[in-house]
């Protein structure tokens, strides 16, 4: 009889505490594993807790490991200062819209054509970048980019679709070339494969950190002082434009990191001395700037590893996306008071934390199994979290789904990274990551022009995780066999040779 009367008692406030999501608690105890794993990741804990100074070294000289640590140093600092930028404007482009007075179809229109122009321009954009220099089209992002958030400052609805195709563009090269420098940078370097890994670790680490900073700087900025108009002028000031004008010193500071910081690389470079005569004296290849473009294309479609890569990877960041603008929705709908409003902020920092301890948990992993069985198990552990929010138990199981899904999320950046570094050709680099982002944009496109509903979106996202968790199979299959064993696939050039034009044999041809 006591349990019987203990149970009537908890068993309520259980559910209470079930339906009614204790976000801070949930936060702090995200917080508290993220800190628990990164320190298990640090070098620290290989050298005071295990006493093991050679697992930090592993096959990295020590004068590799300075070169790495100056490497990378140089790039986070222009990489962060760009994803600073871009995380600052993200939270206030519609209220910007909203405060202007645009009317729900006039900023769907506006997003739509974001996305649109980083699909439809960002398919060539790489292949320049490869023609004419990763660096170079790095202070362009920061140029059109800057361009972009000067835009904001007109309520004018011509002006404000300039800016989202500005956007576009920019979104194009934020996600391609960076990555492409960084990778070409490493092998210039003779780093070990093992260097880029971590280098994509402590990027996505350091983006979530970032995150968390922009918004929190971009919250006070934007209530410092109201959104107003002086008499006789065109130009806005203040309010949600505060975010934006910080995004654009941020943007500069990027631009002029990358023009000191960084030396230039290019898709190629000369090989050997018959390929000279082929080549500029810089290392850059001759020809047209939409060769790349051209070239980009055949080599995904006749490459199958090349073309598995590309549809895994927009399967993932397509979730990721409906995710984005999903998670909202599904969590009001389950608040039963009309007044009651989320705590975003709080909702927004610990899916950053889950991200952390992701890429926290990929410095742990990697140095025990290769990327491409970690993904296969990361991809179904992301369908399974989708599952638990398509599923709508509680307001809190569904929280906790999306954690975990962040926590995934943190964990695919570095694994997707380090495996296209070892998959896609160096002369096409940039430009075969863009044509990754088409089927991307598409999928973006389909949740922004279609009313699914919350939950349908997340049983979509489910359904495309788990068909790349078995496409990924394949691939590692495909891989692990041309490597031989897992001692030969970590030893697999950081960056190959162009692939032939030739379709390889065994059935690679798939067009």
């Amino acid at each position: 009889k006591v349990y019987i009367i203990i149970a009537r008692i908890l068993v309520p406030i259980a559910q209470y505490y079930i339906k009614m999501v204790n976000f801070p608690f949930l936060f702090g105890g995200a917080l508290v594993i993220c800190c628990g794993i990164t320190f298990r990741s640090s070098d620290y804990y290989k050298q005071v807790i295990e006493k093991n100074r050679d697992a930090v070294v592993d096959d990295i000289t020590p004068e590799q490991k300075k070169t790495h640590h100056a490497l990378l140093s140089k790039y986070l600092f222009v990489y962060l200062l760009a994803t600073f930028s871009d995380w600052l404007q993200g939270p206030y482009v519609y209220a910007l819209y909203m405060a202007y007075g645009f009317e729900q179809h006039e900023i769907a229109q506006l997003f739509v054509a974001g996305f649109g122009s980083s699909m439809v321009f960002g398919s060539f954009v790489g292949g320049m970048a490869d023609w004419g220099g990763r660096r170079a089209f790095v202070i362009l992002f920061a140029v059109v980019y800057a361009a972009s958030c000067m835009t904001k400052h007109f309520n004018n609805y011509g002006v404000l679709m300039l800016g989202r195709l500005l956007g576009g563009v920019a979104t194009s090269l934020l996600f391609s070339v960076f990555e492409a420098w960084l990778i070409r940078a490493h092998s210039d370097a003779d780093l070990p494969k093992s260097c880029i890994a971590k280098s994509f670790s402590w990027a996505a680490f350091g983006n979530s950190v970032i995150a968390i900073l922009a918004g929190l700087v971009a919250n006070k900025a934007a209530h410092m002082a109201p959104l107003a108009q002086p008499p006789g002028s065109t130009l806005y000031y203040g309010g949600y434009l505060n975010p934006f004008d910080l995004a654009l010193v941020a943007l500069i500071a990027c631009g002029s990191g990358a023009f000191m910081l960084w030396t230039e690389n290019y898709g190629e470079k000369a090989e050997s001395s018959s390929d000279e005569g082929e080549r500029k004296d810089d290392g850059r290849k001759s020809g047209q700037w939409y060769d790349g473009l051209r070239n980009a294309l055949t080599t995904t479609l006749r490459n199958r590893d090349i073309l598995l890569c590309g549809i895994i990877s927009s399967l993932f960041e397509g979730s990721m996306y409906i995710f984005v603008f999903m998670w909202t929705p599904l969590l009001k709908a389950f608040i039963e008071d009309p007044n009651e409003e989320l705590p975003f902020g709080v909702i927004f920092a610990t899916f950053m934390v889950c991200c952390m301890t992701g890429s926290s948990i990929f410095s742990i992993l990697v140095e025990k199994f290769p990327v491409e069985r970690l993904a296969i198990v990361i991809f179904a552990v992301a369908s399974f979290a989708m599952g638990i929010v398509a599923l709508g138990i509680n307001a809190t199981t569904s929280f906790i789904g999306m954690n975990l899904f962040e926590m995934t999320v943190g964990l695919y950046f570095p694994i997707m990274g380090t495996m296209k570094g070892g998959i896609v050709p160096e002369d096409r680099r940039a430009a075969i990551y863009n044509l990754y982002r088409i089927p991307l944009n598409f999928i973006v496109l389909f949740s922004l022009l279609t009313d699914i509903p919350p939950r349908y979106s997340f049983m979509l996202n489910a359904t495309m995780l788990a068909t790349a968790t078995g496409l990924q199979a394949i691939l590692t299959k495909r891989r692990l066999e041309a490597a031989g064993n897992r001692s030969q696939i970590e030893a697999i050039p950081l960056v190959e040779a162009a692939e032939s034009e030739e379709p390889a044999k065994g059935g690679d041809e798939v067009v």
